[in-house]
């Protein structure tokens, strides 16, 4: 029970890494805000967890309008009374060669991978320093963040300042008691994954682990858990490469 007492939100918590960390946060005694875009997804995980016992409710929220993440703060403290970890996780995956991008397509991603993250960053550690709360930030970056990948011109850009977002905003809020973390996936076994997988090109991004196998959300979340809690409390700006060695090798 690592997370016992405190009070997290999850955002894009409706599937893949975010609803197993969202699982996982209330498996150690969060309660847990499930901030999703899709009503439906997001309230099957509400479910999942209230029906294990846990204590879990939620949000629509699109991270792309800062109006609406200032809205899931405030929802929070009113819901649970506090706010000590938010988990920006939310994003989506564009695949696309170059010469077929477009603005529009580079705005969609980035508007929701990168400006989404900022949003959760500035409107929690507001919140948290209302509230005079030593919390902790953690951003989904990705491997991603650290080399460059074909057709994901856009996705690149994101994950890259998602980093720099993370080592910046640590330094910022360090004298408020507030760290700023991130994880890095490798290529995780979720719905962001699916036109490679429709394209037939699973087992050529499972090689891109060292073992072999794709990455499962739970191995995420675990780490995640892990970096909200107490035990973590030595590590402030650092983006956490959880990619069973994928960018060890290229």
């Amino acid at each position: 029970m690592r997370l016992k007492d405190k009070v997290s939100i999850i955002t894009g918590a409706g599937s893949g890494i975010g609803r197993a960390t969202a699982i996982k946060f209330a498996q150690e005694g969060s309660k847990v805000v499930v901030a999703e875009f899709n009503e439906d997804t997001g309230k099957e995980t509400v479910n999942i967890i209230n029906e294990a016992g846990g204590h879990a409710s939620f949000k629509k929220v699109n991270v792309a309008e800062f109006k609406e993440m200032e809205e899931l703060m405030d929802y929070t403290v009113e819901t649970y009374g506090r706010l000590d970890v938010i988990f920006n996780n939310a994003g989506i995956g564009l695949h696309e060669p170059l010469f077929d991008h477009t603005p529009e397509d580079y705005d969609t991603v980035v508007k929701i991978n990168q400006y989404g993250v900022y949003y959760g960053i500035l409107a929690a550690a507001r919140k948290m320093k209302e509230l005079n709360i030593e919390g902790t930030i953690i951003n989904t970056a990705s491997v991603f963040a650290f080399m460059a990948s074909y057709h994901i011109i856009g996705y690149n850009a994101a994950k890259g300042a998602v980093k720099m977002m993370t080592q910046s905003a640590a330094l910022d809020l360090a004298p408020y008691g507030i760290r700023v973390v991130g994880v890095a996936p490798g290529s995780v076994d979720t719905r962001i994954i699916q036109s490679y997988k429709d394209a037939g090109k699973t087992e050529r991004l499972a090689r891109h682990q060292m073992r072999g196998k794709l990455m499962q959300p739970e191995q995420i979340a675990n780490v995640v858990a892990f970096l909200a809690s107490e035990e973590a409390s030595g590590i402030n700006g650092t983006t956490i490469m959880v990619d069973d060695g994928f960018t060890a090798f290229k």
